[in-house]
């Protein structure tokens, strides 16, 4: 697949979304609908934040989201936060509060129009700790070693190239230095049809790797001490032997 293609199509839903606001099909990123009513094990209905997010400001959270990667996160008071594909600010909020007024948390994203929504919301919000950049996460821009925790919230798959995003993530975090990153997985041999569709990559599901090749790819990147903490089977996009579900994961830099 191309790579320039990929990248218009997924820029072009979200800057949609950035004007319009959240789908009223329902949660996450797919194409197909809500996916969160149908879910069938996991510790957390995803995209519903709960108490956690009652009061962040109206319009941060577009239900874009396939998991709550700040959970996991472990971020403390002081820790500097970079959030890929920080969309319209939610998690970027939520990481804002852990690491209070001493930390600093850094959204990038890729669509402008998510960065002008984002950063309206951290003026409402009255963030002063928080700045989100343009930019791809395939290239951030950000300094090598300089962030301590990295989140992501059902991102990663929407890149083409996942294996130089993992590079990416090593270089900016330091030693010891972690991640919370919570994405879309396959099962079973997804059609190629489906895997080619632009529409379905916007979606988050054409891009999305299977299971085992993600959590290889996460490996191989240099991650230690990875763990699946959450991993949810949807029934909504299930076909004849393949199906399609989200996994949070951590892993520290050695």
């Amino acid at each position: 697949m191309d790579r320039k293609t990929i990248k218009s199509a997924v820029r072009k839903k979200y800057a949609e979304i950035a004007k319009t606001g959240p789908s009223s099909q329902g949660c996450g990123c797919s194409a197909s609908g809500s996916c969160c009513p149908s879910a069938k094990k996991g510790n957390a209905r995803l995209v519903d934040y709960g108490e956690a997010a009652a009061d962040v400001v109206a319009g941060a959270d577009l239900g874009l989201g396939c998991g709550i990667p700040t959970l996991y996160a472990g971020i403390g008071a002081g820790d500097v936060v970079l959030d890929l594909g920080s969309g319209a600010g939610v998690d970027a909020f939520l990481a804002a509060r852990a690491v209070g007024p001493e930390g600093r948390v850094i959204g990038v994203d890729m669509t402008p129009e998510m960065i002008e929504r984002a950063q309206k919301n951290a003026k409402k919000e009255g963030c002063e700790n928080v700045e989100f950049r343009l930019g791809d996460i395939e290239a951030l821009p950000v300094r090598d070693e300089s962030v301590d925790v990295v989140i992501s919230n059902c991102v990663i798959n929407l890149a083409p190239d996942k294996r130089r995003v993992y590079a990416e993530i090593r270089r900016v975090l330091r030693r010891g230095g972690r991640f919370s990153i919570s994405d879309m997985v396959t099962y079973g041999a997804v059609p190629e049809k489906i895997r080619r569709d632009m529409e379905q990559w916007a979606g988050c599901v054409a891009g999305a790797l299977d299971r085992d090749d993600y959590l290889k790819l996460v490996d191989e990147a240099g991650f230690r001490n990875v763990n699946i903490k959450d991993f949810v089977e949807y029934d909504y996009y299930k076909g004849d032997g393949f199906g399609l579900a989200s996994i949070t994961l951590e892993g520290l830099k050695p």
